[in-house]
Order: structure tokens, then sequence, then C-alpha cells
């Protein structure tokens, strides 16, 4: 197989809307990669989404990120330098195609738990993406609303796909999440 060209766009990135709606009763927004400005030359000027292009987005919804939690296995797609210094960003290297490891999910519930404990006092979101912001992405949101919220499965499920606007393609994900004990 070729290795990838650097500034390559991610196979299927343009096949998915650019971010989702706040998943309700949540901070949660779920999103797919944002790409730094070297890509744009391989893209539509109607496909660009750069981190810039995220907070700009959200900014006319009204609303306003705080952070945003990286679970892409790679740093090629942007640099933490690129995103407003306003703007948290926490990297958590997530394998693609398998099922998140405890590890993995207790980093990410731990950093919500202190985001929410910091920003109790303002509305400010948390954005969650991988690279199409749907798999890992929706795996990880919904085991938070299982497992911290106490969402039933399918429920946690359907909420994040109607959210995202793209379903959670991944069978092992889902299955996890239906059948899969709580993680503490």
């Amino acid at each position: 197989m070729p290795a990838k060209k650097k500034n390559a766009v991610p196979d299927r990135w343009t096949d998915y809307t650019a971010v989702g709606k706040r998943i309700p009763g949540t901070r949660f927004i779920a999103f797919k990669v944002p790409l730094k400005q070297s890509f744009r030359y391989h893209l539509k000027q109607s496909e660009v989404f750069g981190p810039f292009d995220l907070v700009r987005m959200l900014e006319k919804e009204g609303q306003e990120l705080g952070l945003i939690i990286d679970l892409t296995f790679t740093t090629r797609y942007y640099r933490v330098e690129d995103l407003p210094n306003t703007l948290y960003h926490l990297k958590i290297f997530t394998a693609g195609h398998e099922v998140p490891n405890d590890a993995t999910i207790l980093s990410f519930k731990k950093a919500v738990r202190h985001f929410l404990r910091d920003n109790e006092n303002n509305d400010k979101l948390i954005g969650v993406h991988c690279t199409h912001g749907l798999n890992r992405t929706g795996y990880l949101l919904c085991r938070y609303l299982i497992d911290v919220d106490g969402m039933n499965p399918q429920k946690a499920i359907d909420l994040f796909n109607e959210s995202r606007g793209h379903s959670i393609e991944r069978q092992n994900y889902l299955e996890d999440l239906r059948m899969g004990h709580k993680r503490r």
C-alpha cells in the first residue's frame, strides 16, 4: 500500500458535514477534524474546514467552544498553535477501528469532568473529533452519556447520530455500547 502524502485529505473526509449540532442536554458537539492551511489546495472552496472555520461556524450559531478533545491518531491535520489561545486542546491518541481501551475512556472522562468543573459558570462547549467525527467520537461521547449520565445505550446512540447528522458506522463500537459493561 502506498504511503500517504503529507497533505493528503483523509479518506472519505469530504463525505461528512463539518460540524454537528450540540447534543441536547449536554455541552458536547462533534465535528470532523479541521485541516490546516496546506490541505486547502486539495479541496474545493466549499469543502474547506480549518480550525478558524470551526470557531466561526459555532460563533454564528451563538455557541462558544471551550475545549477540543482530539481523538485522531496523528498530529498531521492541524497545529494547536492554529487554534485561538482562548481554547483548551487535549490530544488523546486513539487508534481507529478498535474499541477504545479503559485508559483512553478514563482520560476522556477525566478531561470532561475537569472542564465541566472549571466551567460550571459558563456554557462553553466541549468539541470532540476524530477523523470524521463519527466512530471514535461517537463511541466516547456515548460511553460518557451511558457511564456517567446513566443514559440508556440506544438512546445515547440515537442522540449522538441525530446530533452529528451521521450515524456511527463501526459495528464493534455499537455492540460494545449496547452490550458492553459500564466502564468506571
